[in-house]
């Protein structure tokens, strides 16, 4: 039989899976598998996201002019140089369809962010993974896989879903080390979340150099997942390519105002900051003291190793806490299945998933299936 053809990448992509928002026996359960803002929007994006209810037979502002100009003056830098997308992982997927295509490479280390090899394959280009170190990122194992056929590298800094960062030092010498042809993408999702002193987001690359871009998103500090607003942050040459192949209304207007007044609620992401700062110490605290490996993290989530053991493995793990109403994000798809990444919850979430996963070790083996 004939039957249309894909191009070449688009069967070998595995569909992205978001978090697990209900056990399988689809009763309460706390949600920690999707690195969500624990104390949820700002009552003011709320409001203005009702405000433009009656407004929804209206096309957005395609150009995102009054947000560009929010995120501009937040973060001291030129509107023009601004594109906003459906969330940053549309604006991934723009920059590969863009700058990368059949027989071209696109580089990220070994466990990145999934969306950098899907939109790989969605584009026919080849992702190619660089091992880590300790599950960080490597400049100088990326560099070496850099070949004449590299036209992106991407670099989730903090990274998801390690939690692992590079320090500005080393983001300025992977910079460095590439040739001008190939486009750097550091991803700062989780910017908002970090204090170290060594840490930079990329934004001061990015306004310096021509192939550099960063993207930061408002579905972590911000809250505002559920709407899908990104953003990103490049040259003019890039930004204007970007504009030619978006969509011409591709961030809705409730989205669009939510995000604006987001942003000028600095109490409530000082909230949430103050929040994850707290909370995140205290977790892998407890956790580390329950005999589990748990990596450090500067974001809003831990990567924890579990026992390779049947009945003690990240599987059976998994399986128990969800029993109990916590969900967990197993962590197979990104080569790591001895591990879970565990979100930062509310106070009360964050004791019971300390006492569960305590039940879990001291009891007897369990099974790691539902």
């Amino acid at each position: 039989m004939v039957a249309p053809r894909p191009r070449p990448g688009i069967l070998e992509i595995t569909p992205y899976v978001g978090g697990k928002a209900e056990t399988e026996a689809g009763g309460p359960a706390v949600k920690l598998s999707a690195n969500e803002s624990a104390i949820g929007p700002s009552p003011k994006a709320i409001e203005a996201y009702r405000a433009v209810a009656g407004s929804l037979h209206r096309y957005p502002d395609g150009a995102c002019t009054k947000l560009r100009a929010a995120i501009g003056r937040r973060f001291n830098l030129d509107p023009e140089r601004i594109v906003c997308g459906a969330g940053s992982d549309e604006l991934i997927a723009l920059l590969v369809r863009a700058y990368a295509g059949p027989g071209d490479e696109v580089l990220h280390s070994a466990h990145g962010f999934l969306m950098y090899r899907l939109a790989a394959l969605a584009a026919g280009a080849h992702p190619v993974a660089a091992p880590e170190r300790e599950l960080k990122a490597d400049v100088d194992a990326l560099l070496a896989r850099v070949s004449s056929r590299t036209r992106i590298l991407f670099l989730a800094n903090p990274n998801n879903p390690t939690g692992s960062y590079l320090s500005a030092e080393e983001l300025a010498r992977l910079r460095a080390g590439l040739p001008e042809d190939v486009l750097l993408v550091i991803d700062a999702a989780y910017a908002e979340f970090v204090s170290a002193p060594d840490y930079a987001s990329g934004l001061e690359l990015a306004r310096e150099h021509e192939n550099v871009v960063t993207t930061r998103t408002f579905s972590k500090l911000f809250g505002l997942a559920a709407l899908r607003v990104g953003w990103m942050y490049g040259s003019p040459r890039v930004v204007d390519v970007i504009n030619r192949i978006r969509g011409p209304f591709n961030v809705s207007q409730p989205a669009q105002e939510a995000a604006i007044a987001a942003l000028e609620d600095t109490e409530h992401q000082a909230r949430a900051k103050a929040h994850n700062d707290r909370w995140l110490p205290w977790l892998r605290e407890r956790l580390l003291a329950l005999g589990l490996r748990v990596y450090p993290s500067v974001g809003n989530f831990l990567l924890v190793e579990f026992p390779r053991e049947p009945g003690r493995d990240a599987a059976a793990a998994e399986a128990f806490l969800e029993r109990h109403g916590l969900i967990p994000r197993a962590m197979g798809a990104y080569g790591l299945p001895h591990a879970l990444r565990i979100s930062v919850g509310l106070e009360h979430d964050n004791h019971k998933l300390v006492e569960v996963l305590r039940a879990f070790l001291e009891g007897p083996p369990h099974a790691g299936a539902l």
